[in-house]
């Protein structure tokens, strides 16, 4: 029995295995003990992995705790990836930043203002430019400089160090890099993988590197826009979660591209966070399943 009868959980149940019959009568089995309620059910076969995804938000008198071991034997039985997750629950989440601080702006507004179900324990940047706007939000903010020494060497390492340890210190489950400049090492992606999303100045895989959006000027595009994406070893090539565009044309200038574009980043990595953050993303090899 649970140790609370009188309250009621909202429960998300996410899981992946390969696609064989059963799968969704073992997993309402599972719901039934609980005296589940669904109220959202999701799923989706894929055809080029042959992998099956599923995403359940139910209510039941059962805590997340409770909820967790009565999928066991289904985790065993599938070779189950299957977690369950406090549909109430806020992600914890460090946002790194550099100088540009409208993609910042538009993740802490929305997070106050309660569309966005995440924490901000801290903010990490490499200039102090943008330390006022952590300030104005009320969010710790902390500078974790990049130097370049002379001799060609730099204090990367300890820097990804100091990262690291406000990871493990505030329990953090997700990186968020809002313009972030900097390239991460490899060793810091393993450390994250699955846990760190950027948003890309370009509408990927065209115009990469260098000032995106005046290629594109140059190339004369209809299109403008922004990819979020999971950060990988291979840069800027992690599965995409989402990606929008807005029209231009040849009356603009570059710096119309530019200020156009980064209302459009905005939109686009608060979008993908509040997927991540509400279990609505799944890998499937480098593609993402996402259960809008």
């Amino acid at each position: 029995m649970p140790a609370d009868t009188a309250a009621e959980h909202r429960l998300v149940v996410t899981l992946s295995c390969a696609n064989q019959p059963g799968i969704v009568h073992a997993i309402t089995g599972c719901l039934l003990k609980l005296e589940g309620d669904i109220t959202e059910s999701q799923q989706f076969g894929s055809p080029d992995t042959g992998t099956f995804f599923m995403r359940v938000t139910f209510t039941s008198p059962y805590s997340r705790d409770e909820a967790d071991p009565i999928f066991d034997q289904v985790r065993e039985d599938f070779a189950m990836d299957l977690n369950v997750w406090d549909a109430n629950g806020r992600t914890k989440t460090i946002i790194m930043c550099s100088k540009d601080g409208r993609t910042l702006n538009e993740l802490l507004f929305q997070q106050r203002a309660g569309t966005l179900p995440i924490d901000v324990p801290v903010i990490v940047s490499n200039h102090l430019d943008l330390q006022p706007m952590a300030y104005f939000y009320d969010i710790p903010f902390v500078h974790i400089p990049l130097v370049k020494n002379a001799d060609g060497t730099d204090n990367k390492a300890d820097a990804e160090a100091r990262l690291m340890q406000l990871v493990n210190e505030y329990n953090v489950e997700l990186v968020v890099l809002a313009r972030y400049m900097q390239i991460l090492s490899d060793e810091l992606v393993q450390k994250l993988e699955g846990k760190a999303i950027n948003i890309h100045h370009s509408f990927l895989p065209s115009f990469k590197g260098a000032k995106p959006y005046h290629q594109a000027h140059a190339r004369g595009v209809k299109l403008i826009g922004a990819t979020a994406h999971y950060v990988t070893a291979d840069l800027d090539e992690g599965p995409i979660i989402e990606q929008r565009v807005h029209r231009v044309n040849h009356g603009l200038t570059a710096g119309d591209f530019v200020d156009r574009g980064r209302s459009v980043e905005g939109a686009t990595l608060a979008q993908a966070v509040q997927w991540h953050a509400e279990h609505r993303v799944l890998l499937d090899g480098r593609r993402t399943v996402i259960f809008e």
